[in-house]
């Protein structure tokens, strides 16, 4: 005897209600459902009655665990809205699918992100010589696409891949920050201006200023006492920074300067910059010729095809011109400076005082092919 909640309706019956319970019909069910199969000469899994999971617990079809719904992840496809599986048994059958797949997951992520293959990359390593085309310092490892179009334009190391997201891939960032490291540009000729040097505060101010200890004393946050013992200025001085700068970054005069910049070597205030103008900076190490050839090397300038005599053409990224494959990768020092020195002679600094620009013209094919994509794209909508 048990409950009417217990059977289902049968409109046959004269009460309504199915001959069996729930629990009974589902087991006479399966086993006649089994012995088909077996007749059949397939195989299917053991019984499972799904209204036996407890409420809030979940079976996993793979490990066969009843476990509670956290541990599943979302799946909108299903009713429930959950995975069929559990996160382990899901993290190792998407392990399992990417290695039948594609070979590895690293094959995988390359292919669905920007279409290349391991071997591919490889291969564009070893045109490269195994060296990252911006600082020819580290070991290239790392994909660099554009975000705008989603062509790969090379390989990378870390830092260098990581700056020009820092940059918003903007070439014209990346030219006035190097001339502001190298204390050139309108902001240093505004420092100069003000106090006679393009650089201020720093280890050597107490040295040279004795009185303004004593000024500087009367000041009591923590910000002062910090900004005191790292750059040798105060917050009076990080204020006045921030006037003469119109509140915007020193280095791209677009966005509201939030931190203080100065350099590594000496210790003294530059300016203050953005966040990410200051991050980038010191991810190329605050080196002019890398912040140069990562602008050159957004606007397509820096890399270019060389004719081999019978052998096609290969890689040139540097001034003068040298083939990657005879450098080892730690021996690009001396080329890397006699492309330092080809590179500055193309750049100058407006006397308007209105930044940086290149006397190339790559940044406008760069402007006006992004601008026929745009069109491109609106018409065919």
């Amino acid at each position: 005897m048990k409950d009417a909640a217990e059977f289902s309706k049968r409109k046959a019956s004269a009460d309504g209600l199915a001959l069996y319970c729930k629990e009974c019909f589902a087991l006479r069910n399966a086993a006649s459902y089994r012995k088909r199969q077996e007749r059949l000469g397939k195989q299917v899994r053991a019984f499972r009655r799904y209204s036996a999971v407890p409420d809030g617990m979940k079976h996993c079809a793979r490990c066969g665990e009843i476990k509670p719904v956290g541990e599943f992840g979302r799946n909108r496809a299903n009713k429930s809205g959950l995975a069929g599986y559990c996160r382990p048994c899901h993290n190792t059958a998407m392990a399992e699918i990417k290695q039948r797949s594609h070979g590895s997951e690293r094959n995988y992520l390359l292919k669905l992100r920007y279409g290349l293959t391991e071997e591919q990359v490889g291969q564009m390593i070893a045109r490269q010589g195994g060296v990252c085309v911006i600082c020819l310092r580290e070991e290239a490892k790392h994909v660099d696409h554009s975000h705008l179009t989603g062509v790969v334009r090379g390989i990378l190391c870390f830092r260098c891949n990581g700056a020009l997201g820092q940059f918003h891939d903007d070439p014209r960032c990346l030219g006035a920050a190097a001339d502001y490291v190298e204390l050139r540009g309108p902001h240093a000729r505004r420092m100069r201006l003000e106090v006679g040097a393009a650089v201020l505060g720093g280890p050597e101010r107490r040295r040279q200023d004795p009185q303004w200890t004593m000024r500087a004393a009367k000041i009591n946050t923590a910000r002062h006492y910090h900004l005191r013992q790292k750059y040798g200025i105060n917050d009076e001085d990080a204020q006045w920074l921030l006037g003469i700068q119109g509140g915007l970054c020193a280095v791209c005069w677009d966005v509201p300067a939030e931190h203080v910049d100065h350099d590594h070597q000496s210790g003294a205030v530059r300016g203050m910059a953005c966040g990410g103008c200051n991050t980038g900076m010191g991810q190329l190490d605050d080196d002019p010729v890398s912040l140069r050839r990562a602008a050159d090397y957004l606007l397509g300038q820096l890399m270019t095809e060389v004719p081999v005599a019978g052998k096609g053409t290969r890689l040139s990224f540097t001034l003068p011109d040298v083939d990657p494959s005879t450098v080892p990768v730690g021996g690009w020092a001396e080329y890397r400076a006699a492309d330092g020195l080809h590179r500055s002679r193309l750049w100058r600094v407006d006397d308007d005082h209105e930044g940086p620009t290149w006397l190339s013209l790559g940044l406008k094919r760069l402007l006006d092919s992004h601008r026929a994509l745009a069109e491109g794209y609106a018409g065919s909508r």
